[in-house]
């Protein structure tokens, strides 16, 4: 009773902290952790079941939806290629050898489409870049998710730069493209919104910090560089995250994983207030930090991927439990009840947990490769696949396949609920899912 009593109080400082008034504001949604308070979306759908509404989406990207209202926002690429002699001057500055996108200019968009309709009823540059860094060929330009409060929409692409649009009137009312870091593969942090400032990540190989702008200005509020010690390695210093924001002994700290490290920051200031080393190999951190019952829960991505449980409620952050079995690089865990779950990012191999001790309560096989993160909602787990498919378990601790549901395409953003219905991205179209 009394873990239940903690995690509930965990999840409401989440969601009291998330952006008031919409109902998908972020990555991972009011709380971001992939929760949906959502009963009758339907079991089964497909191309031709239970669609309410499929849009072709133009560009390129693989950020999730994000929904206010009759509004739900997207962000997309246009890009441009770069001349073969341009695309093989920066091959040799990959020093990750990497294969690559390489464009002469990137603009980045975001698209409003009507909910009930489908319509795309609004396209709106809010960045431009020319000269890009490359990204990873399995990356895209428009990666990120934005998030929204309060009628606006804050879009952060790294290097590229951060947007604020307003969502009624579709004027872009600040940009910023100060802050620079050699990504390497592209940018693949989302923002959080702490009070008035927009929180993000830039860990690149040549530098790492985390940064906050003032949100009705654009302009930078602080910067704090990464203070644990790396691998002398470049490649092996960059990351990818996204933070959170949770009470810790009574007061707000964002959560903030990076590679080899996570750190606790006060989100006024940027002080770091603490810092857990994890270890050598942890770098291209991409999962978003999970926390309940007194703990938080961090992937740490490539090379050997780890899943690392930390209790937060010490005085200084220790860790409590490590699985190195079919962890995942890039899609985030997921935390419901006393248990943990993740899927492998290849081969889709499940695995549950006891959230407090680790231990193994079943790990199966589903298939396909995965790098979308996995949503709960009306007592389900979802899995979403590359190869477009949507496994649905039932949460416990016996293994048990509800449903699976096919689209076309591959599915890289994560899912999106309003109401009861769920939306779904991929790399072709939008789709609205729900029962007919």
């Amino acid at each position: 009773m009394k873990s239940k009593i903690a995690f509930a109080v965990v999840v409401a400082s989440l969601a009291a902290m998330s952006p008031a008034l919409a109902d998908w504001p972020q990555w991972r949604g009011p709380g971001g952790q992939g929760h949906a308070d959502a009963s009758k979306l339907p079991a089964e759908w497909s191309e031709v079941k239970n669609i309410s509404w499929r849009t072709e989406l133009p560009g390129r990207g693989w950020s999730s939806p994000v929904i206010l209202g009759n509004q739900v926002w997207v962000t997309i690429a246009h890009e441009t290629l770069a001349s073969e002699e341009k695309k093989k001057e920066r091959l040799k500055a990959n020093t990750g050898g990497q294969p690559l996108i390489v464009l002469s200019e990137v603009r980045i968009h975001t698209l409003c489409i009507d909910k009930s309709s489908g319509k795309i009823v609004k396209d709106i540059e809010v960045l431009k870049k020319e000269d890009p860094q490359w990204v990873h060929k399995t990356n895209s330009y428009a990666s990120p998710t934005p998030i929204l409060e309060d009628g606006k929409l804050y879009s952060q692409n790294g290097s590229y730069g951060s947007a604020c649009l307003d969502m009624k009137s579709g004027k872009v009312l600040w940009t910023n493209q100060d802050l620079w870091v050699m990504h390497e593969n592209g940018p693949g942090g989302s923002p959080i919104i702490w009070n008035d400032l927009l929180i993000f990540h830039m860990d690149g190989s040549d530098r790492q910090f985390i940064a906050a702008l003032d949100k009705r200005t654009g302009k930078l509020a602080w910067q704090t560089r990464r203070s644990g010690e790396m691998n002398s390695n470049p490649q092996l210093k960059k990351a990818y995250g996204t933070p959170v924001v949770t009470k810790v002994h009574g007061r707000d700290i964002v959560i903030s994983p990076a590679a080899d490290w996570l750190y606790g920051y006060d989100p006024a200031s940027g002080e770091e207030l603490w810092k857990v080393k994890y270890g050598s190999l942890g770098f291209s951190i991409v999962p978003k930090p999970v926390v309940g019952d007194g703990m938080v829960y961090i992937g740490t991505s490539f090379m050997r991927p780890q899943l690392i449980a930390f209790d937060i409620t010490k005085a200084k952050p220790e860790i409590a439990w490590a699985c190195k079995r079919s962890v995942p690089a890039v899609s985030s865990p997921i935390l419901v009840g006393k248990e943990i779950y993740f899927v492998s990012d290849s081969g889709g191999m499940v695995t549950c947990l006891d959230a407090r001790t680790g231990e193994e309560q079943w790990r199966e096989r589903i298939g396909g490769n995965h790098s979308a993160s996995p949503l709960y909602a009306g007592g389900r787990l979802l899995f979403h696949s590359k190869e477009g498919e949507t496994t649905s378990l039932k949460p416990g601790r016996k293994f048990k396949i509800l449903t699976r549901n096919k689209l076309d395409g591959g599915h890289h953003a994560s899912a999106a609920v309003s109401g009861d219905a769920l939306f779904l991205r991929t790399d072709k179209a939008l789709y609205r899912v729900e029962k007919q």
